[in-house]
């Protein structure tokens, strides 16, 4: 079994975590460094027998893979602190939004580096990570990685230059998300509902909507066409939102994100 050092113990690393011990992972085989005290006394609760500490050297010294998932400020300085203690064989994955292969490398001189993009359903083990190999990374190094992100949901592998799209898409996705929820709560309100009723009613039928189309052999268009009688309700609600420009919204809205992303990349 690989030993897996995880370099910030946020909610993020708190994740991943606990998707490696429910799927039988040894808790003493992963190494949690934490710079803040109080984090670490959760931790400890929350990862029962996994070994934490605040040294990132520390953690580093006997892992075959290291998880970098500090805040994007913080990438550098961990990495400088880690490397003399890193071994030479030792991969490199960090999910740190916005910190390219380029610069991890750069930290990390000679060995493997994979960049991942994961969004926040990763907390509740239903994530989307887009995965992206460094120069020294091997197919063994991203299947190490895909296997290892696989625990918190589901990994894609995309060139690099694409990571700034998924991160525009999946990785800002939640939050176009939970507008959209907001929205339809204050519909359902406006017309009648309680809010615990319309909150309980959209949530359910986000969820069940998209558990059908990741089982179907349709895609969306066709899903929508099949709940659209023509002349009833359902094509009445989709003509008004067509009048609010919904659909170029979202367009723009990861477009916007997709650009402010490579803004963030160009800068670190």
């Amino acid at each position: 079994m690989q030993r897996i050092a995880i370099l910030g113990g946020g909610r993020m690393g708190e994740a991943l975590v606990a998707g490696l011990l429910d799927a039988g992972y040894d808790a003493d085989a992963i190494a949690i460094a934490e710079a803040r005290a109080d984090r670490r006394h959760e931790l400890e609760r929350s990862a029962p027998g996994t070994r934490i500490g605040p040294s990132a050297a520390w953690a580093v010294a006997d892992a075959d893979v290291v998880v970098v998932a500090v805040k994007p400020n913080d990438v550098a300085p961990v990495l400088d602190g880690a490397i003399d203690a890193l071994g030479p064989h030792a991969c490199v994955v960090s999910i740190a939004a916005g910190v390219t292969i380029a610069d991890l490398e750069a930290h990390a001189p000679g060995r493997a580096v994979v960049r991942a993009m994961p969004n926040t359903p990763a907390l509740v083990g239903r994530g989307a990570t887009a995965i992206a190999a460094g120069s020294h990374a091997t197919e063994d190094d991203l299947a190490t990685a895909e296997r290892l992100l696989a625990h918190v949901g589901s990994v894609a592998r995309v060139p690099e230059h694409l990571l700034d799209a998924v991160t525009g898409l999946s990785g800002s996705g939640p939050a176009y998300v939970f507008l959209v929820v907001e929205a339809l709560t204050e519909a359902g309100v406006l017309n009648g509902l309680p809010r615990d009723l319309a909150v309980d009613l959209v949530a359910q039928t986000l969820v069940g909507s998209a558990e059908l189309l990741l089982a179907s052999d349709d895609g969306p268009e066709a899903l929508r066409a099949n709940v659209t009688s023509p002349g009833g309700t359902t094509a009445a609600g989709l003509a008004a939102l067509e009048r609010n420009g919904v659909r170029a919204a979202f367009l723009e809205a990861v477009t916007a994100a997709t650009e402010r992303s490579r803004e963030l990349g160009r800068r670190s």
